[in-house]
């Protein structure tokens, strides 16, 4: 190996320097220092610009820094529309007064920590942000920007439906319990909800029963979804039975009226259910009571001959199988066998008026409770909550103990009592 010992190597003629040919490997040994005083082009270096960005834009360039100075106004920074692994790019708070005035990083349609959107948004006085390319799948990361998280928070599609807790149904000559209200988006526009926001599902029990007569149903408890950036989702619980001569109560849907009300039922809430019926009057041979709305159907009004049924529920498949939720109770008579009104689909409990007492609404349908004209009055069912959404956007944060399964690429979330989700 031959060894050449000079203080300058310049070129023979013209002002380029060539070290080796294409191929070749240029060994630096450990402990050289290699100073640069002139201009590096090449090297995975960042050359910082002298010019402070005070604008309210910059369209930055792999390799450099930026000093970015946002006293006067925010700045959108627009990343580069192409980029290759190891690109480089720093920015940095020249005046400390990001947390005053943000950074936005437009992403120019490549990823950033695996997203197109929405725009990360640096905002804390004194940051500085170091982003390298990683290639298209997760694209530029950070690997300096004084934070582990995400710097917005990610959205993504969820599809939900809704019931709260039913009406319990009337006592003495009762009117049938209303369904809880139903709310569902599954099949139509789905809801944007935050990676990293929770979001707070509240699981409505249905009206008590278990109260002597005569007296009103209590009304259903109401079913909701909150959270931040969430406009409040809420499914009204059901109007309780009337008892004679009283109305049904108003709600997600309407109790049905007591035998003597021959007036309109209790009012049901449009788009998540429908009015209760109404009485027969006291018209012989038999008092019947109005049975309770259903989401389906309004309940059914009572006649001389028979108490109403109760209106029947909607069938929703957003589980991955066909099942009916929120129907209303039936109404009672005046104790006329087999003359009493029949829950509607969907959990809605039958009034019963000759014993035993009658049905409660089902658990976790919103049924109504049927109406009744014996010692006891029956309870309206509990409500549910039920999440679904793609499978690769499933956090896994969860409490209040959801049932969780798959159907297809989504996961569903089952809430029969309250409890959260974390995006």
């Amino acid at each position: 190996m031959s060894k050449i010992e000079v203080d300058q190597v310049d070129p023979q003629s013209g002002t380029t320097l060539t070290l080796g040919t294409s191929g070749d490997t240029i060994s630096i040994p450990a402990g050289v220092t290699l100073a640069n005083s002139g201009t590096a082009t090449g090297f995975a270096s960042i050359a910082w610009q002298s010019t402070i960005v005070t604008g309210t834009t910059l369209s930055a360039v792999a390799g450099n820094g930026y000093w970015i100075d946002t006293t006067s106004n925010a700045c959108t920074i627009t990343l580069p529309a192409s980029a290759s692994v190891g690109d480089q790019i720093i920015f940095s708070d020249y005046k400390r007064t990001w947390g005053t005035n943000a950074v936005t990083i437009n992403q120019n349609s490549l990823n950033f920590q695996g997203y197109t959107s929405p725009n990360p948004v640096y905002d804390t006085n004194g940051q500085s942000v170091t982003i390298v390319y990683s290639g298209a799948t997760q694209g530029w990361i950070p690997t300096v920007d004084d934070n582990v998280t995400y710097e917005t928070a990610q959205s993504y599609n969820i599809e939900y439906l809704v019931v709260a807790g039913g009406g319990a149904g009337g006592n003495g000559n009762g009117g049938g319990g209303g369904a809880g209200g139903l709310l569902t988006n599954y099949g139509g526009v789905a809801l944007a909800i935050n990676g990293g926001t929770t979001y707070t599902l509240t699981v409505g029990a249905g009206g008590a029963g278990g109260n002597t007569g005569p007296a009103d149903g209590l009304d259903g408890n109401d079913s909701t979804i909150t959270g931040t950036g969430l406009t409040t989702i809420t499914a009204f619980g059901g109007g309780g039975g009337g008892t004679a001569p009283n109305q049904g109560g108003s709600g997600g849907s309407g109790g049905g009226n007591g035998y003597s009300n021959t007036g309109s039922g209790g009012s049901g809430t449009v788009g998540q259910g429908n009015n209760g019926g109404s009485g027969s009057g006291t018209a012989p041979p038999a008092f019947g009571a109005g049975g309770g709305g259903g989401a389906g159907a309004v309940g059914g009004n009572g006649t001389s001959s028979v108490a109403g049924n109760g209106g029947n529920g909607t069938a929703n498949s957003i589980t991955g199988s066909s099942v009916t939720y929120a129907g209303g109770g039936g109404g009672s008579t005046n104790g006329i066998p087999g003359a009493d009104g029949s829950g509607g689909s969907g959990g809605g409990g039958a009034g019963s008026s000759t014993g035993p007492n009658p049905t409660p609404g089902t658990a976790n349908t919103g049924g109504g409770g049927g109406g009744g004209n014996s010692p006891l009055n029956a309870g309206g069912g509990s409500g549910v909550i039920i999440l679904r959404m793609a499978t690769a956007d499933y956090s896994g944060t969860t409490t209040g103990s959801p049932t969780v399964t798959t159907s297809g690429s989504d996961t569903i979330l089952t809430y029969t009592g309250t409890g959260t989700y974390t995006g």
